[in-house]
């Protein structure tokens, strides 16, 4: 046993700091990490996610390494990872070679060539840092401070380090230090952890080994007020703690991809889910939470069954803040119950790693279903509302019943109210889809009541809400009637869809317009939306460098392929895509027929557009389009002075380079004039108001640089472009610092 000797405040700053460091740590590194992998894979939120997996994964493999360690006994696992910790040293600074790690290009997914960068660049420290949780707390249950019998109050101040971590990350780094002034500060600090847990390890080493995982002493000085269930954990409360921490896990990935697919790409917006995540664990594992779980679960039906009705009304995403407020405030009341839960169903100290790895061994199940297994398995992203629905199977029954069981009562109210939704929305379709708003507020009042009638009990609370998602799934309430084709992969949901007034196909990548094209026989080649005649881009293709005979033209971002239809027969025109479905929905002919029908000798290179560039002769190019922006989540390794640097030698002495920058949320008009400054060369700027009444024309705008010279004098000419000059003193962006802060719109 490890004597406090009359000092507990002593041993708790022996044991507090490491702990704290390697939280922060591992959530400093995450998206560390992924923003240097992002250039290789085009800022896809896909990314994130695998990173998420990943770390998850890696995670586990910490935690299974300190539970299954310990039955060497505290002092050998102590040596034992004090070695690791200096041979991991040997790692630093995490990173890569990025000339040596290039995607491979044509792949819808890929996710095994990224897992095998995540494992090169940053594996080893990651793992000994997801260890250091579990591993000091259980070294700390075997001392005779007062709170050793109940040590899972570390928890929060893992937790806390995690958040601060997290927060730190957009707000902190990358606000003040390049990627290669965070991997040194970050190695600095890896090393004083290492440091840290070293001395934290000889207070193990003057520990009584007691066998595997056997504690023989707590202070009974200041006794916990939680009462662990004898014995040895059962297998329905282990599978209960796996399923516990799958749903937040999964909820919290699936969450941001719904918000940023379906109602809104907000920058930096996955924050607040994994915050919010962080901070259900802080709570309820507190000594005297700011939300008690039986306040939470008495929260929950208020915020998850509005959810619950704006998915049976088929999404709701006109409120977009309001909407996206919902959605976290319902996943934030979730996550608190599952995790108050565990908290309340945490075992005896002796079996705490065992804990802490099925605990990860959910999250790691939460990743993966959402990362693995369901672009494969869906189109659509039902991931997010499956789970939400499954969390209501988890709540406590009454009294806080541990596992709470079925009863055949509990499919009556369910059954029925299945029944009467089916019914009337068989027979009685114009009552849902053509209702005033009144009506429909009304229809999901009283859903809300039924559902909350049975909160009660979670198996009848849970089969009330499958009733009322089920019944829309099979008569879908206004749903997407006029999609033809929907496609999932890595890069996210392609669909395509085909409106009759006026008549139109349209692409979009969740809720973005990638481009339409009229399916009247006279506009059938005539771009529409942000190409509409008289746009910026039309103009652009009308100058003399990108109108003349045999020019090169190329373009970042495929899209429908609408902008070849602005090119002239006898030059060559080619479109750099990312997204392999993209292509395919491009390329059929069922649905699009601009890379068929249209003049010029289209090629398509898939591949990320900046990668590929670079394969491209010197001096070549005519004219070059960044028509990557048009999406909210914005590919920053375009936007860099290394990329400017690139796209500048590619582009003739004569040669024009345009930048899309239309966004919602973005303003990157001060981003491209402090790079044109910084190149050297002339930026113009013009801002494209649509004509009145003409729906298939889109508000845009674009940027367009050049050399000083001919071209530039004759955009300067043209009185619809404006001089772009850097009116403030931000920080340039380049590949090892970019600060998305200055560039939205508040």
């Amino acid at each position: 046993m490890i004597s406090t000797a009359g000092r507990p405040g002593l041993l708790l700053a022996l044991f507090m700091p490491p702990l704290f460091l390697s939280a922060l740590l591992m959530f400093w590194s995450q998206p560390l990490v992924g923003k240097m992998i992002l250039p290789l894979l085009g800022g896809t939120p896909m990314v994130w996610t695998t990173c998420m997996v990943f770390f998850q994964a890696l995670l586990l493999a910490g935690y299974g390494y300190a539970h299954f360690s310990l039955k060497l006994g505290v002092k050998r696992q102590a040596m034992l990872h004090v070695l690791l910790l200096a041979a991991s040293l040997v790692a630093l600074p995490i990173g890569f070679d990025a000339v040596r790690w290039e995607p491979p290009a044509s792949s819808d997914n890929p996710m095994g060539w990224l897992f095998l960068l995540l494992l090169a660049s940053a594996g080893a420290p990651f793992f000994i840092l997801s260890a250091t949780a579990p591993m000091l707390q259980a070294w700390f249950a075997r001392t005779d401070h007062p709170a050793a019998g109940d040590p899972y109050f570390l928890y929060v101040t893992s937790n806390i380090g995690s958040l601060i971590g997290l927060l730190g990350f957009p707000t902190l780094a990358e606000v003040h230090l390049t990627i290669p002034g965070q991997t040194t500060t970050w190695s600095a600090l890896y090393v004083a952890l290492a440091v840290a847990i070293a001395l934290t390890s000889l207070a193990a080493f003057k520990a009584r080994d007691v066998g595997p995982g056997k504690i023989t002493a707590k202070a009974p000085a200041k006794p916990t007020a939680h009462v662990f269930a004898a014995g040895r954990p059962t297998a329905p409360l282990r599978l209960r703690w796996v399923l516990l921490a799958f749903a937040p896990s999964s909820l919290f990935i699936g969450l941001t991809t719904y918000v940023t697919t379906d109602i809104a790409a907000v920058p930096l917006i996955w924050i607040l889910p994994l915050a919010g995540y962080l901070l259900t664990f802080i709570i309820a594992f507190a000594r005297k939470p700011l939300i008690t779980h039986d306040q939470a679960n008495l929260l929950q039906p208020f915020f998850v069954l509005p959810v619950i009705v704006l998915f049976f009304w088929g999404g709701g995403s006109s409120a977009t803040f309001f909407t996206i407020g919902l959605h976290f405030l319902a996943f934030f009341v979730t996550a608190l119950v599952c995790h108050g839960e565990l908290a309340r169903t945490r075992p005896d100290p002796e079996h705490l790693t065992e804990f802490y790895f099925l605990l990860s061994f959910g999250g790691v199940l939460g990743g993966i279903f959402n990362a693995i297994v369901a672009p494969v398995a869906f189109t659509s992203l039902v991931e997010y509302p499956v789970v939400l629905l499954l969390a209501l199977f988890l709540r406590p029954g009454a009294g806080n019943e541990s596992v709470p069981r079925p009863a055949l009562k509990d499919l009556v109210l369910p059954g029925v109210v299945f029944a009467v939704l089916l019914f009337a929305l068989w027979r009685f379709p114009d009552t849902f889809t053509d209702a005033e708003s009144s009506m429909q507020t009304a229809i999901g009042v009283v859903l809300a009541l039924i559902a909350a009638a049975a909160a009660k009990r979670p198996w009848r609370f849970g089969l009330v809400a499958v009733a009322i998602l089920l019944a829309q799934a099979l008569f879908p309430i206004g749903g997407r009637s006029n999609e033809l084709k929907a496609e999932r992969n890595f890069f996210g949901i392609i669909r395509v869809t085909q409106e009759e007034k006026p008549p139109m196909m349209t692409m979009y990548h969740g809720t973005t317009n990638h481009g339409s094209q009229s399916l009247e026989p006279a506009k059938r080649l005539t771009p529409q939306t942000y190409y509409f005649p008289g746009s910026p881009i039309t103009q652009v293709f009308r100058f003399p460098v990108a109108s003349r005979p045999g020019a090169k033209l190329s373009v970042l971002g495929l899209g429908t392929g609408a902008l070849a239809c602005l090119a002239k027969p006898g030059q060559t025109f080619t479109y750099y895509e990312i997204d392999p479905a993209v292509e395919r929905m491009a390329r059929d002919t069922t649905l699009f027929t601009f890379l068929r029908d249209c003049p010029p000798e289209i090629k398509v290179v898939l591949g990320d557009g900046r990668l590929t560039l670079q394969k491209v002769a010197d001096r070549s190019q005519d004219l070059l389009v960044m028509d990557a922006f048009t999406s909210d989540a914005v590919p920053v390794h375009l936007l860099t002075r290394e990329a400017m640097a690139m796209y500048l030698t590619k582009l003739k002495e004569d040669g024009v380079l345009v930048y899309h920058i239309s966004n919602r949320y973005l303003d990157l008009k001060p981003v491209l004039a402090g790079l044109a400054a910084d190149a050297g060369i002339e930026a113009f700027l013009q801002e494209y108001d649509a004509p009145p009444n003409t729906p298939t024309a889109f508000g845009s705008t674009w940027v367009a640089m050049a050399r000083p010279g001919p071209t530039a004098e004759h955009i300067r000419a043209d009185g619809r472009w404006t001089p772009l000059k850097p009116e403030t003193k931000d920080r340039l962006w380049t590949d090892h610092y970019s600060n998305i802060f200055t560039a939205l719109k508040w």
